[in-house]
């Protein structure tokens, strides 16, 4: 190659997000003499936000979160992965997706990123202050009664936690374009959510996941557990924080086991205005791929979204077995909606939930509210 090429990317602004992408890249410029990876980051905030057309007249690859594609997938503004000849390639990714993690990037037939992390609202807890994790909600509330629980309840993890304790107790979500839910159904699950808000300590209203770990991670007297929260690997790793966290499946409502938290997790896009898109798609394939995953990706800081990774022993003796522990709510995790016009509901519901939690609005005040913003955003 004669002439340097260089590709610029952007991330979401912590050790997760951004130094598999540094570590990365930088092998991956060691592979392939002249070429380079540049990568910025924005907070975590401006990750969900930022609209990615936006980014895709700036940058050629860009990590991102699958909610967004039904905004774009008409638009132009990303390459489809099923367009670069490259059929086995993504037939391996498809096999090796933990739940929804690689379908959750395809929309209107088309894949328009590559999973390469994936998260849930996991449970958390610290063993010196706690044997195990209730695996039951009612176990749950015990705890929080005795101030034993944090977790995150800034907006919008206040709207993910009611989705997922929804979607638990088998209530249909977002299924209907003129009600978000059936009114006696949303009314249990609000009912839950006011109750638990009630017995934790009100910083939670004011803290997103990594606050949350953050907390639990390095304060002495900190709650022992949380129920839900989008899980980080780092917190579980030697090193990272004064106190590491081990990480467990998710709690059911009665019997019901894990299941119905909202999948997360982040993807890798190539913009169609990138001038080298066969190079950004070997980047992209190869970090996505079982051996970068299992190996420098995860050594790096990151939380792969490859199957490979998660059932290796390695990963796991590095993580307290995070990927084991947690694996059963991964695959029994949900798909949020994604169709134009969700994001904007997504920040309204939030907000609306919020108030309610602050004693602001009573729960039939806030779920007409909610239908009413659903509502707008179907049409």
């Amino acid at each position: 190659m004669t002439a340097k090429v260089t590709l610029r990317g952007m991330t979401w602004d912590h050790s997760r997000g951004v130094d598999p992408m540094l570590a990365t890249s930088a092998q991956f410029a060691r592979d392939n003499p002249g070429v380079e990876i540049i990568w910025e980051k924005r907070s975590l905030q401006a990750f969900a936000d930022r609209p990615i057309g936006e980014m895709a007249a700036q940058y050629d690859l860009m990590v991102i979160d699958h909610p967004h594609v039904g905004e774009v997938a008409g638009s132009g503004q990303l390459v489809a992965f099923d367009t670069l000849g490259r059929p086995d390639d993504l037939t391996k990714l498809e096999a090796q997706s933990v739940g929804a993690s690689h379908s959750s990037y395809e929309f209107d037939g088309h894949q328009w990123g590559l999973a390469i992390d994936a998260a849930t609202p996991v449970a958390s807890f610290r063993p010196d202050l706690l044997e195990a994790a209730p695996s039951r909600w009612d176990a749950v509330m015990t705890l929080a009664r005795a101030g034993k629980v944090a977790l995150a309840l800034i907006p919008i993890n206040t709207l993910m936690t009611f989705f997922g304790l929804a979607r638990n107790q088998g209530f249909a979500v977002a299924e209907d374009p003129e009600r978000l839910m059936n009114r006696a159904e949303a009314v249990v699950t609000l009912e839950m959510m006011v109750e638990l808000a009630a017995a934790v300590d009100p910083r939670c209203l004011t803290l997103d996941p990594i606050g949350v770990l953050e907390w639990m991670g390095r304060t002495a007297d900190a709650p022992a557990y949380c129920p839900f929260g989008y899980g980080y690997t780092n917190y579980s790793r030697d090193g990272y924080c004064r106190f590491p966290l081990v990480f467990a499946d998710a709690p059911g409502v009665g019997n019901n086991g894990p299941g119905g938290t909202v999948i997360g997790g982040t993807g890798i896009a190539i913009s169609s205005q990138c001038k080298h898109i066969d190079l950004a798609a070997d980047y992209a394939f190869w970090i996505a791929g079982d051996a970068c995953q299992t190996g420098l990706f995860f050594e790096s800081g990151g939380q792969p979204g490859n199957a490979a990774a998660w059932e290796a022993d390695s990963t796991n003796a590095a993580t307290r077995d995070f990927f084991r522990n947690t694996r059963k709510t991964l695959e029994t995790s949900w798909l949020r909606p994604r169709y134009d016009g969700y994001m904007g509901f997504q920040d309204r519901g939030g907000d609306i939930l919020h108030a309610c939690l602050r004693g602001q609005a009573t729960i039939a005040q806030t779920l007409d509210t909610l239908d009413a913003a659903y509502r707008e955003s179907r049409a």
